[in-house]
């Protein structure tokens, strides 16, 4: 049986967040994006996907949390395949990135081993906004540089996690 594209649409301080994700042949939805309004390269619902506001229900959960400032952390299954395997490094990099700080776009280089400009282009191709702390990437001046969902949002999430000097 064929992966099934599920979407779901959740509510929050920053607008209605698109969830999309796979729903494997066990029946269990496995996260592939979250989208925010007007987001830069949004992901848009396809022909042939299928709604179900139930597939992401624990991500709901967590993301009503976070929002309230009772989550730091995601726990969420999330698609293993998308991205290329830099891309999946840069991530995984976001996703060590603490609760709370922000660091510069050169600190995640060096932390995998490259530029700046090829860690801010894998940076501005994540999938999962929120979810995946982009939002916790800052010019190394310290100034908020590139968010997909707006500079305006990342300054929001960034002082929800008292990030903000």
């Amino acid at each position: 049986m064929d992966d099934i594209t599920v979407y779901a649409y959740a509510d929050g301080p920053l607008g209605e967040m698109l969830l999309t994700g796979r729903l494997s042949a066990g029946g269990r939805a496995v996260l592939r994006s979250l989208s925010l309004p007007e987001q830069k390269g949004a992901v848009v619902v396809g022909d042939g996907w299928v709604r179900d506001q139930g597939a992401f229900d624990g991500v709901v959960r967590q993301l009503a949390e976070y929002f309230g400032g009772r989550r730091e952390r995601f726990d969420v299954e999330l698609d293993a395949d998308a991205g290329t395997e830099f891309q999946r490094r840069v991530w995984a990099a976001l996703e060590e990135i603490p609760y709370g700080t922000t660091v510069s776009y050169g600190e995640i280089g060096r932390r995998v081993g490259a530029g700046v400009r090829a860690v801010g282009t894998a940076i501005g191709r994540n999938p999962l906004l929120v979810v995946r702390p982009c939002h916790r990437v800052i010019g190394a001046d310290g100034s908020l540089r590139g968010y997909a969902a707006g500079l305006e949002r990342k300054r929001s999430l960034l002082g929800l996690e008292g990030a903000l000097a």
